[in-house]
């Protein structure tokens, strides 16, 4: 079987105003997989739709795992540890995120059914992220939102 990793940082990066500061993603993801909390790290945002929309196809097939890890020290300079190894069938999945405004304040989700699609959703977004809307903005400050991102939910919620 196929492993994808998905890597998650401990620290807030450089460019971030809390930099150095801890995240607490590992300690949010944990308590929403084996704890049932409905709120923390329930999902992660990552750039490049189209690739994790194709990594995705291998694990709904069931040739494919995800690997969620996160970094020992300084991320791509030090050992990575496994959180959690999640499959299909733990009810993991993939939904495209788009900012068609230009603004993070106004998402588009597809087929997102729990939440409306446009303003009010950064605020969700960025809780369900594991961050406040204020360092959920600042994470995402230097991402080119012009191109689609990939929600990728470690639990069976979707919007």
């Amino acid at each position: 079987m196929k492993t994808y990793y998905l890597t998650l940082s401990q620290v807030f990066p450089v460019t971030h105003p809390r930099a150095g500061e801890e995240t607490h993603f590992k300690d949010w993801l944990v308590g929403a997989l084996y704890y049932g909390a409905t709120s923390g790290k329930i999902h992660t945002i990552r750039a490049n739709f189209e690739l994790w929309k194709k990594r995705f196809e291998d694990i709904y097939a069931g040739k494919a795992c995800l690997s969620v890890r996160y970094w020992e020290g300084k991320p791509y300079r030090s050992k990575q540890h496994e959180i959690v190894r999640l499959t299909k069938d733990d009810g993991i999945g993939i939904q495209k995120l788009e900012f068609p405004f230009g603004t993070l304040d106004e998402a588009m989700i597809e087929d997102a059914e729990h939440v409306g699609m446009f303003g009010g959703i950064a605020q969700t977004l960025a809780t369900n992220d594991g961050l406040s809307l204020e360092d959920w903005k600042a994470w995402f400050r230097g991402y080119d939102i012009t191109k689609p991102l990939a929600i990728i939910h470690f639990t069976k919620f979707r919007y």
